[in-house]
């Protein structure tokens, strides 16, 4: 089949494709006299696990590593390793993230918990000096506030 017909099977461009080939991704390419590729049904295949495994997280180099060049190869052990540490890469993602949205949620708690005597300048950096889990004596709290700390809210982080 031609590049345009492959494109129309697999859904990506003819430039992707041709891309996948000279990344060395899809191999199983041959050229007519006329200088245009053909590909063998099983090009579909591969272009197919190809943007699956992108999908998944897979860089192109772990595809190269992994994509035998005949799909009757495929190396059952390393394939199954690979896609446990795609899940503990994942896994770890999704902490890291958890935390990142807890830290945001205390923040955006923080700010919106403007005493109303203070400005919100004041206010900005009382919230650092929560973040930075420091009090006022610190010198980073409002010096309008006369040194007067606050009393910090039972159950709030920082």
């Amino acid at each position: 089949m031609n590049i345009g017909e492959l494109a129309k099977r697999t859904g990506l461009t003819s430039s992707r494709i041709r891309f996948y080939e000279s990344a060395g991704l899809l191999t199983a390419v041959d050229r007519r006299p006329n200088g245009y590729r053909t590909y063998p049904q099983q090009a579909v295949l591969v272009l197919e696990l190809i943007a699956t495994a992108q999908k998944a997280g897979f860089s192109l180099e772990e595809i190269r590593t992994l994509l035998p060049s005949d799909l009757e190869r495929w190396q059952h052990t390393e394939l199954v390793e690979a896609l446990r540490r795609k899940v503990a890469d994942i896994e770890a993602l999704e902490a890291r993230l958890a935390g990142s949205k807890a830290q945001l949620v205390t923040l955006i708690a923080d700010i919106e918990a403007k005493p109303d005597d203070i400005d919100c300048a004041a206010n900005a950096r009382r919230v650092l000096a929560n973040m930075l889990g420091k009090g006022v004596e610190s010198g980073i709290a409002d010096p309008g506030l006369h040194g007067k700390a606050k009393p910090r809210r039972s159950g709030r982080a920082g």
